[in-house]
């Protein structure tokens, strides 16, 4: 790669970076003005923000595919648009609600899925990238199953919540007096870990072999 074709990358990486992090900026400040309750605001954005952090400090030691990082971004949004407005009350759900005359605001079920979807690319990063894993049954399964566990510890961490807080939890659980709820939300997981697999991971081969060969 000549002197010139280097810059031209990093420079490229450098805008990539600005216009992520200005996204989310704005929908965090966004996200934080006003939410209809400022403490499940912080429950629900919180997560968005440890990713933040945790994509600052691994940035330069272990860079992920332009994709994953894109991926990552539009988890968080989700995340702090049902933080501005709680899950159960999403504007854009609720018309979906009326229109097609469901009984409940679903914006928590896609909030789900994204549980599922995202976290198994990231997943499917790092395995490949950090162990003897390979493309193949093992891979999905063993992605799958992480994005379950995922899945389990933040309903564990629903649970802590509403013990700790009684009613005013409602709004963080999102169930919408639905009895299997938790059980929905993990199956949402499950399909979003399993569509991101099906969908993605072709894409995602060529992205980490650009970022092996130092083309992304």
């Amino acid at each position: 790669m000549t002197g010139s074709h280097r810059h031209l990358s990093t420079v490229d990486r450098n805008v990539l970076v600005a216009v992520w992090l200005a996204v989310f900026l704005v929908v965090f400040a966004w996200s934080a003005i006003n939410p209809e309750d400022p403490v499940i605001w912080v429950l629900e954005v919180l997560p968005a923000a440890i990713a933040l952090i945790l994509l600052s400090a691994t940035w330069r030691p272990f860079p992920l595919t332009r994709m994953t990082y894109w991926l990552i971004l539009l988890h968080a949004v989700v995340l702090m648009v049902g933080g501005h407005y709680t899950y159960e009350r999403v504007p854009l759900f609720d018309w979906i609600r009326d229109i097609f005359d469901l009984t409940r605001n679903n914006y928590d079920k896609l909030g789900h899925f994204m549980q599922g979807f995202v976290p198994a690319i990231v997943a499917r990063e790092i395995l490949l990238r950090k162990t003897p894993l390979r493309p193949g049954g093992w891979l999905f399964a063993i992605v799958v199953c992480v994005c379950l566990a995922i899945s389990a510890c933040y309903e564990l961490v629903e649970w802590v919540v509403a013990l700790a807080m009684g009613q005013a939890a409602d709004a963080f659980l999102g169930t919408q007096g639905y009895v299997w709820d938790t059980q929905s939300d993990m199956a949402w997981a499950l399909a979003g870990a399993i569509v991101a697999q099906l969908l993605l991971s072709k894409h995602h081969a060529r992205q980490l072999d650009a970022l092996r060969t130092g083309r992304q």
